[in-house]
């Protein structure tokens, strides 16, 4: 069957054998993330016609404001976890703490978690620029058939067994990995169905875009202001193109396919970083390396870093390989 015509579900069926816990819980789970997608896509494309946009009037655990169209993903994606009763526990940016699912049912033998940012950069929902959702998956570190700890959820990002993420865009994808490269698939609105559209992606070695969020500049460390400054000088292939959507999503997806480094560093405003570590930077991390590109703090690669907390910051610097080293080299340089 060529790629063109292949639906996600047939990759995943096609694909489950070369994953080392084959049981065929884990295609259930995608295949429920697929779902919950799709719905939350056809709320996105009306987003501008239904009273969705805007503000709901109450705040996560990050005080930030919750924006309605955060809220309905969030249920979305929470309920159609649920109910297939394929996972013990789910934790979301959106909710203060884990929700554990049927953890007194001593029959139940779920063996993974989800850690889900439902709506990443729902802000520029109101002025129609390109949202995302992001999920990672890990396998319980509990007993199966014991209610979920706080232990299943703050495992590093290299146990994680899958991740990825949809982009609600010009056209809908979803691209995740189960260790084993990555690929992309975009979604046919006409029939409803998602198609293996980018397989195999990785990230050129060298890329000409560098994606930060310029106005913070003045609160960067001396190292980042370094970086930025060597990537707008005119020598050899520089300077390079700078391009931030503000939607971390597409601001990696774009990234990965043309090349390019994403920036969100620790800075006066944010000692520790902006970026949740769970919900953000350890799937978008897997992605990376899975596509051959890198992801660290300028220092420690993300995926070693050790989480505390549910809703841990971090800074944050992922994308093509020598981008990244680069940056990295002008961090240890400025210390």
């Amino acid at each position: 069957m060529s790629g063109q015509h292949q639906t996600l579900g047939e990759f995943i069926i096609k694909n489950q054998s070369a994953f080392q816990y084959s049981s065929g819980e884990l295609s259930s789970l995608l295949n429920s993330i697929r779902l919950a997608a799709k719905v939350v896509n056809h709320e996105v494309n009306k987003a501008g016609l239904v009273d969705i946009i805007g503000a709901a009037g109450d705040t996560n655990i990050q005080g930030e404001d919750q924006q309605k169209l955060d809220v309905y993903a969030n249920e979305k994606f929470i309920q159609t976890m649920t109910k297939r009763n394929i996972v013990c526990g789910i934790a979301s940016e959106e909710e203060d703490d884990f929700i554990a699912i049927n953890s007194q049912d001593k029959n139940n033998g779920n063996k993974y978690v989800v850690l889900i940012d439902p709506l990443d950069g729902s802000s520029n929902i109101d002025v129609n620029v390109s949202v995302g959702t992001i999920f990672s998956i890990y396998r319980r570190v509990t007993p199966v058939g014991t209610p979920v700890t706080i232990d299943d959820f703050l495992q590093k990002g290299s146990e994680q067994v899958a991740a990825g993420y949809v982009v609600y865009g010009t056209s809908t994808m979803i691209v995740y990995t189960t260790g084993a490269g990555v690929n992309g698939f975009t979604l046919n609105p006409a029939i409803g169905s998602f198609y293996l559209s980018h397989p195999k992606m990785t990230f050129p070695e060298d890329g000409h875009i560098y994606s930060v969020n310029e106005g913070n500049y003045i609160h960067f460390p001396q190292g980042i202001k370094n970086y930025i400054k060597y990537c707008q000088q005119e020598e050899g292939d520089r300077p390079y193109t700078s391009r931030y959507i503000g939607s971390l999503v597409s601001d990696f997806h774009r990234n990965m396919i043309k090349g390019g480094i994403y920036l969100y560093p620790q800075s006066s405003k944010n000692p520790k970083g902006k970026l949740r570590l769970l919900y953000e930077c350890n799937p978008i991390a897997f992605l990376a390396e899975q596509a051959n590109g890198k992801s660290s703090d300028g220092f420690t690669r993300t995926l070693d870093v050790q989480p505390t907390e549910l809703h841990e910051r971090v800074p944050f610097i992922c994308g093509s390989k020598n981008m990244v080293e680069k940056a990295e080299e002008f961090m240890r340089n400025a210390k």
